[in-house]
């Protein structure tokens, strides 16, 4: 277990980086193009490369190559490993090339639809913001094969150990999208304003990072040992990745699936919707990208060296470890993006062109799509104990389930609920995967069986919700108090020309501040409930909170 956790805080670690990147590109793009057409119809064009990335690269190709390669290079050593990295590669590049030359031909053509749609009774702010979309996605369709090529070679290092690599690759993307947006709006590229010229030069920072990407976890392999090789060979290897990968083409990527389809059908209600549906994903995003899938991808060469093996009882143990903590993390992480959805809001992303009234859009969207996080983060290592055993038939069944019920579900509230039903359509799919995951997990195995983790998550939920009920508490009387007569009051006693006296005349420093105070406080309840109910898995948090901070203390 101190080997996974030093893995866990090596992964975690880079990726809190990446995800605080991540925001600080989000508030930028919103900053600069807010809730426009023009903003949502790049969400929606990025959210097309993504989907592939996920169904051919970091989803199906990883969980069918890792379990293989462990076996290769049990069998074969180096050598063999090395080999089955490089036709995989070749593979990789020859199917995403021919996919990105035929989706932006399609694009590319797709912009003369639009009077035609409009002539047949399609309301034209929506063929536009479709078109829109459609020329983005030409510029953005390149990145699908940079990425996924990123993906086979960080799959290769994890199974050798190497974490870094792979986790710091989204960290590329956000410093390039950032730093060629701020080089179109305030930097050579002053005077393009916050149109399309602009945007085409984020799309160019897109693929800027999708290079650094592929070339970072390309070079570490070479390091140690890897070359490529030419030519499209079928050895045994290739095909049992090309038979587990097929059937896992949908299951690895049903939430991508679900949130592209959320966004599509967000393009047809208003110009806002596809990017507050976007920025809540990140949201919620970000405790799962940090823990969960750290959590999932230390686990996962475990259990499939388990699976191998045939050590069911060891693969057992270890899923119920990654479980206890990602429900540990996860569930109070929920609790309070649902209790602190409009501060969190307004202290990120309103700024520049991003109002209060799209913050006020917003708030419902997060809390209903915060609800899913539970479940999201569960599903994450799910998936990889079936992956492990070599099972693609159940995920593909989950998937189905969990689409359906998104489709149906989406079409139906968004008509009573707008963009707030699409986050509930996406919530509802979420939980049906994880119900059906979960119930076929327990007839595998009884050590995988929920009755194993039962006590543990009601003790998070109890502790969780202690966690809520005070934070919702003390953000209530903050506002209380920072009503414009407190606020007043606290400022008249205040030196203005002083170090605090500036602090309060800052904007948005009664949001801050109050956010910081919550959040602290939310932290030491949620940590004094576990303890008290003796919450599996606090003493291994802890453990590696500590060793991340004497890490930060010696350097």
């Amino acid at each position: 277990m101190g080997k996974a956790l030093r893995n866990i805080g090596v992964v975690s670690g880079v990726t809190l980086v990446s995800r605080v990147l991540g925001l600080g590109r989000d508030m930028a793009v919103t900053a600069v193009f807010g809730t426009t057409a023009l903003a949502s119809a790049f969400v929606t064009a990025f959210t097309l490369p993504n989907l592939f990335r996920r169904l051919l690269g970091e989803g199906a190709l990883t969980a069918a190559f890792v379990p293989t390669l462990q076996e290769e290079t049990r069998r074969n050593g180096d050598a063999g490993a090395f080999g089955l990295v490089g036709e995989v590669a070749n593979w990789t590049l020859a199917l995403t090339a021919g996919i990105t030359t035929v989706a932006m031909l399609f694009l590319a053509g797709s912009g003369s639809w639009g009077p035609t749609l409009i002539e047949v009774g399609c309301d034209a702010a929506t063929v536009g913001r479709w078109v829109q979309g459609a020329e983005l996605g030409v510029w953005l369709f390149p990145y699908m094969v940079m990425v996924c090529l990123a993906a086979v070679f960080s799959a290769a290092l994890q199974t050798r150990g190497r974490f870094i690599e792979p986790a710091l690759s989204p960290v590329w993307l956000n410093l390039c999208m950032m730093g060629f947006l701020g080089l179109a709006v305030w930097g050579r590229g002053e005077g393009l304003g916050r149109g399309p010229a602009a945007m085409h030069w984020l799309c160019a920072g897109v693929l800027a990072g999708g290079a650094l990407q592929l070339l970072v976890p390309a070079a570490a392999l070479w390091r140690l040992g890897w070359r490529p090789c030419t030519g499209l060979r079928t050895s045994s290897g290739v095909k049992q990745i090309a038979r587990l990968m097929v059937p896992t083409l949908f299951g690895s990527a049903i939430y991508l699936i679900n949130m592209t389809v959320s966004r599509l059908l967000g393009l047809s209600l208003d110009d806002a919707a596809a990017t507050v549906l976007n920025l809540s994903t990140r949201l919620m995003e970000l405790p799962i990208g940090v823990f969960a899938i750290a959590i999932s991808t230390v686990f996962f060469p475990q259990i499939a060296m388990h699976a191998a093996a045939g050590d069911m009882h060891s693969l057992a143990k270890d899923y119920r470890q990654g479980m206890r903590l990602i429900i540990l993390v996860n569930v109070p992480a929920a609790f309070g993006l649902v209790v602190l959805a409009k501060p969190i809001i307004r202290v990120l992303f309103q700024h520049g062109q991003f109002n209060a009234e799209a913050t006020e859009l917003m708030i419902p969207v997060l809390r209903v799509s915060a609800l899913a996080l539970p479940f999201l983060a569960f599903v994450s290592l799910a998936l990889r104990a079936f992956y492990a055993q070599k099972d693609t038939e159940t995920p593909v069944r989950a998937a189905l389930a969990s689409f359906c019920v998104n489709v149906a579900a989406s079409l139906v509230l968004m008509r009573w609920a707008g963009t707030a039903g699409l986050a509930m359509g996406a919530t509802l799919a979420v939980l049906t995967q994880a119900w059906f995951l979960q119930v076929r997990l327990t007839g595998k195995h009884t050590g995988l069986g929920f009755a194993h983790l039962g006590p543990h998550t009601l003790k998070v939920l109890a502790a969780g919700s202690v966690m809520a009920l005070a934070v919702a508490g003390a953000w209530s009387g903050w506002e209380r108090i920072m009503s414009q007569e407190g606020k007043d009051a606290v400022v008249a006693t205040v030196d203005a020309s002083s170090g605090f006296g500036r602090i309060l005349a800052l904007p948005g420093w009664r949001d801050i501040a109050g956010l910081a105070m919550s959040i602290s406080l939310g932290l030491g309840v949620f940590t004094v409930a576990a303890w008290v109910l003796r919450v599996e898995g606090r003493d291994e948090l802890i453990a590696l909170i500590r060793r991340k901070l004497k890490r930060g203390r010696g350097a």
